[in-house]
């Protein structure tokens, strides 16, 4: 293998690949990034065998040649050396060599490098995964999708399948849910073209959400997705994203949300937000982030919070509107504040059907997103 290739563009790559390296692998061909090289360009890929990452560089695009291939081949590279290197290279073009033994050979304007390359024979063959079906969604859109629900997922991995998200399409209806057990978020979106694709229990690793959302541009691109029986694929532009669906099956959570309501309450988003976010300060200190809500006489609420070593926190805030029963509750305030934090809509809708029963948060002027959060039980 002997190539000429722009920084710019190999940097750009490494970049995204280099997700799914994981630091605590104990397969050494893993804690590398393979280079496959052919006339139509070079193709980087990364895997830790939950999420694989492949990206394409092309030999030339309508404005440059960014890749000069001499001699196609391929070579497995250290990712911890070859991330930094490639970024601190002091020029813009660089060459490199793979000679026998898989030696690498690497030179950028006065610099030279020689890296010990593994065999690329040794790393595992990508998931196939042609000839399930697809659908697209806007990038925005995805990205906003796991920011608005990747909060409720569990940090345990004690039940792994509640640290993913629960996909399922319907109807041409995609539904997103994640939960762990105190919590719950969904977010819905009518899909265009999907009329005939169906699917249930697809549970993605909300880590690996997480990592997509870094890969996938700001501006408006379309992402494809592949839903497979293990694994689901991802093409944004150039690069595949490759993850593994979580084993289990996902609980049903629909019973734990209630159709109807004894108390509804309508506040401006950010004020509740600020409120809230005040009080939590003085509860985090008690370690227990315990917040109340209550309604008042005259049609405010008041939030406060105590610490038996700094002291209470108390403020109203004004209502847009009430209806129902008067109520006290309690609630875990860092819980409200991810639901805060996420919601877009100026105004909110709070609804209860009791101190003990979950806490309903809906934005105004969006009805594809719900938040549950389990209320606290307190002595006083």
């Amino acid at each position: 293998m002997k190539i000429s290739i722009l920084k710019t563009f190999l940097n750009e790559s490494i970049q995204h690949v280099s997700k799914a390296i994981s630091s605590r692998t104990t397969i050494p061909i893993l804690s590398g990034i393979k280079l496959d090289v052919n006339f139509q360009g070079v193709t980087l890929t990364a895997s830790d065998t939950d999420i694989s990452i492949q990206s394409f560089i092309p030999a030339e695009d309508e404005k440059q040649t960014i890749v000069q291939v001499e001699q196609p081949g391929s070579v497995v590279l250290p990712a911890k050396f070859f991330v930094e290197i490639i970024k601190k290279l002091p020029s813009e073009e660089i060459q490199m060599e793979v000679k026998e033994n898989f030696q690498t050979f690497i030179a950028a304007g006065s610099t030279e490098i020689q890296m010990i390359g593994l065999d690329p024979e040794e790393f595992p063959v990508l998931p196939n995964i042609d000839g399930s079906p697809t659908f697209s969604l806007p990038g925005d859109l995805l990205k906003n999708m796991i920011k608005q629900t990747v909060f409720s997922v569990s940090t345990h991995e004690t039940t792994p399948i509640l640290t993913g998200i629960l996909w399922h399409l319907e109807d041409s209806e995609l539904k997103f849910t994640a939960t762990d057990r105190h919590r719950l978020a969904t977010r819905s979106v009518q899909l265009e073209g999907a009329e005939d694709i169906k699917f249930s229990n697809v549970v993605i690793a909300g880590k690996t959400l997480n990592e997509l959302s870094k890969i996938i541009p700001d501006q408006n691109t379309l992402v494809d997705i592949v839903v497979s029986d293990n694994q689901v694929l991802f093409k944004i532009d150039r690069v595949l994203f490759y993850s593994r669906i979580l084993d289990g099956v996902y609980p049903d959570t629909s019973r734990i949300i209630p159709t109807t309501h004894k108390t509804e309450l309508i506040l401006d988003t950010k004020k509740l937000s600020d409120s809230i976010d005040r009080a939590y300060l003085l509860s985090k200190e008690e370690k227990t982030n315990i917040v109340r809500m209550q309604t008042m006489e005259h049609g405010g609420i008041e939030i406060s919070s105590s610490s038996s070593e700094l002291g209470k926190v108390r403020e109203e805030v004004e209502l847009v509107d009430f209806k129902g029963e008067s109520l006290r509750i309690s609630f875990n305030s860092k819980y409200m504040l991810d639901v805060l934090k996420v919601i877009e809509s100026e105004q909110l809708l709070i609804a209860f059907t009791g101190v003990m029963s979950p806490i309903i948060l809906k934005p105004l002027d969006d009805s594809q997103s719900k938040y549950v959060i389990l209320p606290y039980r307190t002595t006083n």
